[in-house]
């Protein structure tokens, strides 16, 4: 009876508090938004964060509240949007492809290391010895934290420089976030002329740094019947708005860095 006595009240009680937890998920049990679950299953699970949202589950459930917009979801692409318009009643969806750019070409063969690093393998870690050992302050250092960011192998370093596969890439965002130079865009997959070089060095620094970098000739914006090219700070932007894809930028500059698709 010593035993047993014991062990009827821990069951007794475990019986209590089940009954008590069983009662409390039922009374405390949070409405499920049916709307906002099969939208989640759409959608891909990246939880890249591109469409401005707190991952796929804060993305469904805004557009289920009507506080979003089906579209926003660059992994998913143009096939996702279509079928959250469909669950939504908002019938088709139009979705601008994106992929992201490597805005620098200062490649081993373009530039040169001004110093030897060496210390932890990673961009973010080399940028913080005075910005890095590229002799451009502004160009990659291909340390490779864009391809360890990449989960669909879209990225990576060659000839010391990061490039992207456009077809593999599906505008996530996160090579984006992971670049300390900001070098890395999203743009539209369209033909357009696109500037490959962010040095806002002037000229005569940035053809020391470099062999293709911009020098901020002005000879681009001057051909732009269009006017979409604009040179600030020394660097040559595109409206991807206004230009139109001819290419004419491309022909005139002295240093071969825009090109145009």
């Amino acid at each position: 009876m010593d035993i047993i006595t014991p062990i009827l009240i821990v069951g007794v009680i475990g019986l209590l508090a089940g009954v008590v937890l069983a009662v409390a998920s039922i009374v405390m049990a949070v409405p499920k938004d049916e709307k906002a679950e099969a939208l989640e299953a759409i959608l891909p699970g990246a939880n890249c964060g591109a469409c401005g949202y707190s991952g796929c589950p804060g993305y469904a459930a805004a557009m289920a509240k009507g506080e979003a917009v089906p579209g926003l979801c660059s992994p998913g692409g143009a096939a996702v949007a279509a079928k959250c318009g469909e669950i939504l009643g908002s019938g088709a969806v139009e979705m601008e492809r994106k992929a992201a750019l490597v805005h620098c070409m200062g490649s081993s063969d373009n530039t040169s290391r001004r110093m030897d690093y060496v210390g932890i393998e990673g961009c973010a870690a080399a940028s913080l010895l005075a910005g890095g050992d590229s002799s451009c302050r502004f160009g990659c250092l291909g340390q490779g934290d864009c391809v360890k960011a990449c989960d669909y192998g879209a990225v990576q370093v060659c000839n010391g420089v990061a490039i992207i596969d456009q077809d593999k890439c599906v505008a996530c965002g996160k090579c984006v976030s992971a670049c300390p130079k900001g070098l890395i865009r999203l743009l539209p997959v369209k033909p357009q002329a696109v500037v490959r070089c962010s040095s806002c060095d002037k000229g005569k620094a940035t053809m020391q740094a470099c062999k293709v970098g911009c020098i901020g000739c002005m000879k681009c914006q001057k051909t732009c019947e269009a006017g979409a090219i604009a040179v600030k700070d020394g660097l040559a932007q595109v409206d991807p708005g206004r230009c139109t894809g001819c290419g004419k930028c491309g022909e005139v500059c002295p240093r071969h860095i825009i090109t145009v698709g």
